[in-house]
């Protein structure tokens, strides 16, 4: 009787779990609302989140901020495709997939000097994890408040190297920075309000 009844509730609530993982949560601008949403046993953000903070001493409102500007918190989002003769779906515009939008160049140095030989960028706690290594290296290699929610996105977006030549790009990508910023100082705000 008791095994008949965990394996029923294993088989409604597994796939509610995997379907509730698959999308993005909504309210994605509230912080606490998303970190509600998304407070699993095995799969909470906000432990994965300040776990981050603690690893990389980047605060959690500046992660959050970089993947909410790069995902919108979809895991296995990609960036538009080009078009061949302007009509034939071809190649995306670049290699970025996943929650941090990486690419696959820089995550395969991110497992390599991580040693996370497991990590998927389509796993929020590997992906932010990844968010908190890259600005953290932004920060000690180019001088960047770790709280410089602004400057460190530039160097997120724009490449560590770009940065250092004095590239901050256009002025579409500033937006994207301060917008970034933003969302930052309004998650700070709201992890204040509800005690986290």
């Amino acid at each position: 009787m008791v095994r008949s009844s965990f394996i029923r509730v294993l088989a409604i609530g597994l796939p509610l779990a995997l379907a509730a993982c698959a999308s993005a949560p909504a309210h994605i601008n509230n912080v606490c609302a998303v970190f509600d949403q998304r407070d699993g046993w095995f799969n909470s953000w906000e432990r994965a989140a300040k776990r981050t903070e603690a690893k990389y001493n980047i605060p959690v409102p500046v992660l959050m901020a970089t993947v909410r500007k790069e995902s919108g918190f979809k895991g296995r989002v990609r960036p538009p495709r080009t078009y061949l003769l302007g009509f034939i779906p071809w190649k995306h515009q670049s290699s970025a997939y996943g929650y941090s939008q990486a690419l696959d160049g820089t995550w395969a140095q991110y497992v390599v000097e991580t040693g996370n030989t497991s990590a998927r960028r389509s796993n929020f706690a590997d992906a932010i994890d990844f968010v908190g290594w890259y600005h953290d290296k932004s920060a000690r290699t180019l001088g960047i408040a770790r709280n410089d929610t602004y400057n460190l996105y530039l160097a997120y977006y724009l490449g560590r190297n770009a940065y250092a030549r004095g590239n901050r790009g256009s002025a579409e990508v500033q937006r994207y920075a301060r917008a970034t910023d933003d969302m930052a100082r309004n998650y700070d705000a709201q992890m204040q309000e509800c005690g986290r």
